[in-house]
């Protein structure tokens, strides 16, 4: 009987414990590092160095294909130089839009609320959420567009369409990763976050240059 033995029951403290220790790791893995083995203040600089370079420098190499993007349109910028006013925000939005979409995710497989079975399902529900936030973000960024100097509406409209169709596809993409994953027995939580953010900076701004160049008659 419960109360009989209560050297055998779980202690609520110890219930507790186990729980926060696992939203804790949770969290830590999200952000792209691996869990500490011990509490934050106990933990010298040479562990957090270990536990967040792998994956720092995995993202770091592959931001050196941005620089690369960049470079190959570099005449596209000369001669419009205000379409680099707009590289941050448009793949800051879509990075944003990936990383919530990602999280999410993780969070419903964690719980068990999904599972590869629901892959479809999850895909619908987040595109029809990344066409509404991308509509709106299209709307604010054509009316910002229109108060910058030197920008036309061709440019707002490039601007437009170009964060449109980043939100899509970060929305799309971030539903898809961690279920993906997760059958691949890799961890989520571990790989999505980071993924996503590299994946939608770099083919964010092939998206940009290449709507730019289709509307504005570049060659």
């Amino acid at each position: 009987f419960p109360g009989e033995f209560p050297g055998d029951v779980p202690q609520v403290d110890d219930i507790t414990d186990v729980l926060e220790r696992e939203v804790t790791e949770d969290i830590e893995r999200i952000g792209g590092s691996a869990p500490l083995s011990e509490p934050y203040l106990r933990a010298k600089p040479s562990l957090l160095y270990r536990k967040r370079v792998v994956w720092l420098f995995v993202l770091f190499m592959a931001q050196f294909l941005t620089v690369s993007i960049i470079s190959h349109y570099d005449s596209l910028l000369a001669d419009m130089t205000v379409l680099s006013f707009f590289i941050t925000i448009l793949i800051g939005t879509g990075g944003n839009i990936g990383s919530q979409t990602v999280t999410t995710i993780v969070r419903a497989l964690a719980v068990g609320e999904i599972g590869p079975q629901h892959t479809i399902r999850v895909l619908l529900k987040e595109a029809s959420t990344g066409l509404m936030l991308g509509s709106t973000m299209a709307v604010l960024i054509f009316v910002r567009a229109l108060l910058t100097s030197g920008a036309t509406v061709q440019v707002g409209l490039v601007v437009a369409i170009t964060v449109f169709s980043i939100a899509l596809w970060a929305a799309t993409v971030g539903s898809v990763l961690p279920i993906v994953l997760n059958r691949l027995k890799v961890d989520p939580a571990v790989v999505s976050a980071p993924f996503i953010s590299c994946l939608v900076d770099t083919t964010g701004l092939i998206i940009y240059f290449t709507v730019a160049k289709a509307m504005l008659d570049f060659t």
